[in-house]
């Protein structure tokens, strides 16, 4: 079983930057994939960023591809989601996820386990 709790969200001008924190209770932290999912308000969950085990892969979904950054220190149990020219478009809530295994997956049912999520709100 692993524990997820994100941190970090807030009010944010379109232009600036944020960085999502999520902290992980298992100590197999480094054996899972994990990644992070956003739910803007009246539509579905939606893919963000994901990254291997030991941080040399990742994927990200097109609409932030250049913008943010996925990574994870493995000695702390933290994934981290760094997110730079943020628009409205970005406003959502942002949730970590985890997954056993290798592979960098990017939809929401390969994840077993999900934070209770952090708001991000980008004003224009």
């Amino acid at each position: 079983q692993v524990q997820l709790v994100e941190s970090g969200g807030g009010l944010v001008q379109a232009g600036g930057s944020l960085r999502l924190s999520c902290g992980a209770s298992a100590r197999t932290f480094s054996t899972h994939v994990m990644g992070w999912f956003r739910q803007a308000p009246g539509k579905g969950r939606e893919f963000v960023a994901a990254l291997s085990r030991n941080g040399d892969t990742t994927n990200y979904a097109d609409s932030v591809k250049g913008r943010f950054t996925i990574s994870r220190d493995n000695a702390k149990n933290t994934v981290y989601l760094l997110m730079n020219s943020l628009n409205p478009e970005d406003t959502a809530v942002y949730y970590c996820a985890a997954r056993r295994g290798i592979l960098v997956l990017t939809t929401i049912d390969d994840y077993a386990f999900w934070g209770q999520g952090t708001q991000v709100t980008v004003s224009s």
